[in-house]
């Protein structure tokens, strides 16, 4: 789904900006409106509502991802510190692993609230489709 993957994109780009979450969904609601098809739109967000869990792991990465990773990034830091004073290289090794383990949960944390994003900004453009409906 080649479309999801780029309002994924487009929805990573509006959490780079320091705003609230209200004004990230009105200039993602612009982007979305003007470049992808109602029925689209639609069947992403069916996409993604199916993906998107609701609880467990990826919810507290999703909310807490540096929280999560801040350990793996102290594993790192004392791996290094190993390898360094003790001259062993399996201290290097856990430093790299820690590293790329902290990585690795960081940029999940942030592809999951790009996605939950996305997710509540096309059920807000539901809503708003249906409302005009409802009100006759």
């Amino acid at each position: 789904m080649d479309q999801l993957d780029r309002l994924i994109k487009m929805a990573e780009d509006e959490l780079t900006e320091y705003s609230t979450d209200a004004r990230k969904m009105e200039k993602l609601r612009r982007k979305i409106g003007l470049s992808v098809p109602l029925e689209q739109q639609r069947r992403c967000r069916e996409a993604l509502a199916a993906q998107m869990s609701s609880g467990g792991l990826p919810k507290l990465v999703e909310e807490q991802r540096q929280t999560v990773a801040l350990p793996f990034w102290g594993i790192a830091g004392l791996g290094l510190l190993g390898a360094i004073s003790l001259v062993q290289w399996v201290g290097y090794i856990v430093a790299v692993a820690g590293a790329v383990a902290a990585y690795r949960i960081q940029k999940w944390g942030w592809e999951l609230q790009a996605k939950r994003l996305l997710l509540q900004t096309l059920e807000d453009i539901e809503t708003r489709i249906a409302q005009p409906q409802q009100s006759e």
